[in-house]
Parts: C-alpha cells; sequence; structure tokens
C-alpha cells in the first residue's frame, strides 16, 4: 500500500482526510484506487480520456510523476504519493 497525501481542496471529496492509503503497482492504479473508493474524486483527478487533468501534480517520493513514467510509473510498497 502507499500512502496518498491529499491536497485540501480534495479533502471534502475523502471525508475530510489529509491522508488515504491505496494498493496498486503504479501511480495510476493507486489513484484509480483512490476513485474508485471516492467517486468525487475522479473528475476531479482524471479527464475524459483517462489521463491526468492538467492542473494536477503528482509526486512520488518528491519526483514529479510526468518526469517518470507518468500514470506508469511504479509505486513500491510504503511510497508516498502527493496531489498537488
Amino acid at each position: 500500500m502507499a500512502t496518498v497525501r491529499i491536497p485540501p481542496v480534495l479533502r471534502p471529496a475523502v471525508g475530510g482526510e489529509k491522508e488515504l492509503t491505496a494498493g496498486g503497482a503504479s501511480v495510476g492504479e493507486v489513484l484509480r484506487s483512490v476513485a474508485e473508493s471516492h467517486p468525487e474524486t475522479q473528475t476531479q483527478l482524471f479527464g475524459a480520456d483517462g489521463e491526468l487533468n492538467r492542473y494536477v501534480n503528482v509526486y512520488l517520493n518528491d519526483e514529479d510523476v510526468r518526469v517518470l513514467d507518468g500514470l506508469d510509473t511504479s509505486v513500491a510498497e510504503g511510497d508516498t504519493l502527493v496531489i498537488l
């Protein structure tokens, strides 16, 4: 499981939580797990094409996933994703 830090703008959609845990082998799988558990986040995180909305920035252990492999970036047990 990865830890997902939730920005203030998304907290109402996740019951006010600052952090969640979610499973998945990639950034995309982890974020889709969050969206499945908290459907209100789906359209805030993802566009109609299934990609991250252009205004959503995601960091994996302080590295911008857009300079890594995007949604295909591998996630290991204990990693932290930060959504901005």
